[in-house]
């Protein structure tokens, strides 16, 4: 008899020990099981699934997560039993249970983390036999035997956002989605900062320190947004505003799927949101974006009609041109929290304009009135003295909510505004006899 060839001898071993970490490939079958030792790694090498201990520590957890295989550092993207850490992994197995979800346990029957599929509507019928893939962009899909996604990771997000996932932004029929940080560096249950969408407008963004809002973004003024050309991947970043169904995701991306950088956004345990990319040639993680970077640049750091002017050197807080600080000698001594008074009460009488101030990151605490020109916007504010300024934009595309306009009026003080770098966008401020515009300096 011949001997077998050995790439076949290879193979009949890789197949009766699929799943250690020599022979890893990137699906697990209802009749097999994914432990401690094993991994299950995307086609292109790029990701694998297993138990990892994040903490080099003496007293280790173990969990569930998914990592960029040829990263050595901070290289998880996705956990799934962040919350319930496993003691002892050699006891424990992620395998499918008899209903085809996928499950996280260990062999005194505690449960960890489940996919829980029939929360999610799916009859058993459709949820029968099927597997389980790792993909090339990093998302880990439960398939029903009919070919159909029954479950994905990149429906729960946990501190990562990867090119291709969608952050839920509305919550019309889900709940939002937020990218909630780790504990800390070495401990991935879920920490103190998130990172998603107001829960009461869509168009802005928030980072959270508990339930304290830490951070705004600017007001979205088009649907499509076009991010910085990066020098360093030499490409641009997209974020993009997409529906899908009756709900409203956020993403980006890279333009081309020729572009090779590695690059994600993370809401990191320090507070700050990132978009990193992995520099191969330095052998670390350089951060494209990072908010905020200032201290003015938290939430409501200049108080009311105060604004945080990033185009000096010095970044710090600034009055609106026709206000003074409330209280000079904190100002002095640069606390801003007491922000700004109108060094003239407004009178409301006929002559009243509008002060037009360029570039900016206009204010929280907006009124959206919809379906509305820039004249009609105009009055919407000029003819209520209680209207202190306005903001419009025409965002391009009906395709989000029907409405391509996009008229903001404050009513009230004006909260959390900035003065940006070659953004932003036109704020006009109510005041006393006031003729034209003027570019504030």
């Amino acid at each position: 008899m011949n001997p077998l060839p050995i790439h076949t001898i290879i193979c009949v071993v890789c197949w009766s020990y699929w799943l250690s970490p020599f022979c890893a490939l990137s699906r697990l079958l209802p009749d097999k099981t994914l432990s401690a030792g094993s991994t299950i790694t995307s086609h292109d090498g790029t990701f694998a699934l297993g138990f990892f201990p994040p903490s080099s520590s003496g007293t280790k957890h173990y969990y569930v997560g998914i990592w960029y295989k040829n990263i050595p550092q901070d290289n998880i993207v996705w956990v799934a039993n962040r919350a319930m850490p496993i003691a002892d992994p050699s006891s424990a197995t992620l395998a499918f249970t008899n209903r085809s979800n996928l499950a996280l346990s260990d062999t005194n029957g505690q449960l960890f983390w489940t996919t829980n599929i029939s929360a999610a509507g799916n009859s058993l019928s459709e949820a029968t036999g099927g597997e389980a893939t790792l993909e090339n962009n990093g998302n880990f899909i439960l398939w029903s035997s009919q070919g159909t996604i029954l479950w994905q990771s990149f429906d729960y997000p946990t501190d990562t956002l990867l090119p291709g996932m969608k952050l839920r932004i509305t919550h019309r029929t889900h709940a939002l989605q937020r990218l909630i940080s780790w504990r800390n560096p070495q401990d991935p249950s879920p920490g103190n900062f998130s990172y998603g969408a107001d829960p009461d407008e869509f168009l802005q963004r928030f980072i959270w320190n508990g339930s304290t809002p830490y951070r705004r973004s600017p007001v979205w003024n088009k649907f499509v947004e076009v991010g910085q050309y990066i020098e360093s991947i030499k490409s641009t970043i997209y974020f993009t505003l997409q529906p899908i169904d009756d709900e409203v995701y956020i993403s980006f991306g890279l333009p081309a799927p020729s572009v090779s950088s590695l690059v994600l956004m993370k809401m990191d345990c320090s507070g700050k949101i990132k978009i990193r990319t992995w520099n191969s040639n330095m052998s670390k993680w350089t951060d494209l974006q990072s908010e905020p970077n200032q201290e003015c640049n938290k939430f409501g750091y200049c108080g009311p009609f105060g604004y945080c002017d990033n185009t000096q050197s010095i970044v710090t807080c600034k009055c609106l041109d026709g206000f003074e600080p409330n209280n000079k000698q904190d100002w002095t001594a640069r606390r801003f929290s007491q922000g700004c008074q109108r060094m003239e009460a407004l009178r409301c009488a006929q002559g009243d304009g509008f002060l037009n101030v360029s570039t900016m990151k206009v204010p929280d605490q907006f009124l959206y009135v919809k379906n509305r020109s820039l004249d009609e916007c105009i009055t919407e504010c000029t003819s209520n003295c209680s209207c202190m300024a306005y903001a419009y934009a025409n965002m391009g595309t009906k395709v989000i909510n029907g409405d391509e306009t996009r008229c903001l009026l404050w009513i009230g003080d004006l909260i959390d505004t900035e003065k940006l770098i070659g953004e932003g966008e036109n704020l006009y401020i109510r005041v006393n006899g006031f003729n034209g515009p003027v570019e504030l300096q």
